[in-house]
């Protein structure tokens, strides 16, 4: 089975200074909780660019950490349209990650936009999974990023 997160947040900052912050995957630790004992392993670059990989290790339950591979596999840049950019699972925890982002200028700042569509793994026992741990841990994960994100823009 397929699963969908969408979330959308506005923040007080430019499209530029979203982008700036966002597009670089070293800040991926400020916006993760601290009990998802989140660890970059590997990051070629500053910035992000297409096909770079990023190796990170996860907390996905107490006491169990696993490797994460993503590869950020589209960037685009389009002023009218806004600013996105995937990132795709290739090694970690789920079937399927798709992770779409989306910067859209408005009139009193950005909306920050992303939708994920993810899969589990192991058939029922995934399905089990997902209502009674997973579905809940991402909520707070992206709860908790919007709180950070609303901190360090100052929304």
């Amino acid at each position: 089975m397929i699963y969908f997160l969408k979330r959308s947040q506005k923040l007080p900052c430019t499209l530029e200074d979203a982008w700036s912050f966002f597009s670089s995957p070293r800040n991926l630790e400020k916006l993760t909780p601290a009990s998802i004992n989140f660890e970059i392993n590997h990051c070629s670059s500053e910035t992000m660019f297409p096909h770079q990989l990023i190796s990170y290790k996860i907390g996905i339950a107490p006491f169990v950490k696993v490797n994460w591979l993503t590869e950020i596999t589209h960037i685009s840049k389009h002023p009218s349209e806004g600013y996105s950019f995937i990132d795709e699972q290739r090694i970690g925890p789920y079937k399927l990650w798709h992770h779409h982002h989306k910067f859209v200028a408005t009139e009193n700042g950005v909306n920050m936009i992303d939708e994920v569509a993810y899969a589990l793994p192991f058939g029922i026992l995934g399905t089990i999974a997902h209502k009674i741990w997973v579905k809940k841990q991402l909520e707070h994960i992206f709860n908790e990023r919007a709180k950070l994100s609303a901190k360090i823009f100052n929304a």
